[in-house]
């Protein structure tokens, strides 16, 4: 049996000790659990067909995200872990225009070909269709609904990984994680036989002797909640541009996000940030305009200079794997990459080349 220490336990972390847990290994995983994490603020969206981003690499990852999960949510339920936060609930992208519908409708249907998982899709060509899947839109008569797409809330499915985790023999410790050239929990020594950090927008803290290109963006998440529940369930909602709308069956409806570049870690709303998002949304539906302010959540997303998620062993240690970068697709790939990272611990072979997501460093 070998040791494996887990640094950061946000989605990709969990699930690497999850699966490192369900291979029977030793497994310890650490995070100091700082406000702001991405994970814990995110409501995600499994829908990456439906991008216009043309990098390969990365939707080979986003692709293999969205396949896993089915397979991921009934292992944890299989664990006792029924409360994951993830739902195929189906996607509805509005559109201005029937011609834009139509060409994501041939872009998505020729992808379908290699990913049957995207399911059914149906272009809507009335604002009445339209409000039957979510009444409280406005200035849309075209959108595609794609029932394979699925919501999933990013503080419930790392809750339920970790608890799985646990439940497999995994030990997690909500302590303080430094390195030098040991190992050091709370200034008290812990050794492993490989370390894995996944430590998103913090990345650059590690001292492991190499400085990753990680920079972050700052995410401010609205919750707001209409005056009745939803008579059925909603699909994610997702306009043109880059906000979206998660709906849940209770009548409060996640609407995100901001994206702002930053260099610091405040954890809290602004008043600019929050009017920015609020603006946005009542352009699609001015209904939203008398909903309840729940809460606001804030989170800072790991990004690479390239946008795409870098992962590997570190130069010159042979058993420390770095994993970071994974942006505003995290509880897509999260996962899926959580498996992969296991793999490579394990030295077993992988079914892709993953030198096409090689750590980037400064010189």
């Amino acid at each position: 049996m070998s040791k494996y220490v887990v640094v950061g336990a946000g989605i990709l972390g969990a699930s690497t000790a999850y699966h490192l847990a369900k291979a029977g290994h030793d497994v310890t995983i650490i995070d100091r659990f700082d406000t702001g994490q991405a994970t814990d603020a995110a409501a995600g969206i499994v829908s990456p067909w439906l991008s216009q981003r043309r990098n390969k690499d990365w939707y080979y990852l986003v692709q293999n995200g969205a396949r896993y999960y089915p397979t991921y949510i009934h292992e944890l339920h299989e664990l006792g872990e029924s409360t994951t936060g993830y739902d195929q609930v189906g996607t509805l992208a509005l559109h201005k225009d029937e011609r834009s519908l139509t060409k994501m409708y041939d872009r998505v249907l020729k992808k379908k070909e290699l990913a049957p998982e995207i399911g059914e899709l149906t272009m809507i060509t009335s604002a009445e269709a339209i409000q039957d899947y979510f009444p409280h839109l406005s200035n849309y008569d075209y959108a595609l609904h794609v029932s394979g797409g699925a919501k999933v809330d990013g503080r419930a499915i790392r809750n339920a990984t970790l608890k799985a985790a646990e439940k497999l023999g995994a030990t997690c410790l909500f302590k303080e994680a430094t390195f030098s050239d040991k190992l050091y929990v709370d200034g008290e020594e812990l050794g492993y036989d490989t370390l894995i950090v996944t430590t998103g927008a913090w990345g650059n803290e590690c001292c492991l002797g190499i400085q990753p290109l990680v920079t972050h963006q700052k995410a401010q998440i609205i919750h707001l909640k209409a005056k009745e529940p939803f008579k059925q369930q909603p699909p994610v909602i997702m306009p043109p541009g880059t906000q979206y709308f998660v709906p849940n069956i209770d009548g409060t409806v996640v609407i995100g996000s901001t994206h702002e570049d930053t260099s610091e870690f405040h954890p809290y709303p602004t008043a600019h940030g929050v009017s920015s998002i609020l603006d946005q949304a009542f352009s699609h539906g001015e209904a939203m305009k008398l909903f309840a302010v729940q809460e606001v959540r804030v989170g800072f997303r790991p990004f690479t200079a390239n946008f795409l998620p870098s992962f590997g062993y570190i130069p010159q240690a042979n058993n420390i794997l770095f994993a970071n970068g994974l942006g505003a697709s995290g509880l897509t790939v999260g996962p899926y990459l959580g498996s992969v990272l296991s793999e490579m611990a394990q030295g077993n072979e992988l079914d892709f080349d993953v030198n096409r997501y090689q750590l980037a460093v400064h010189n």
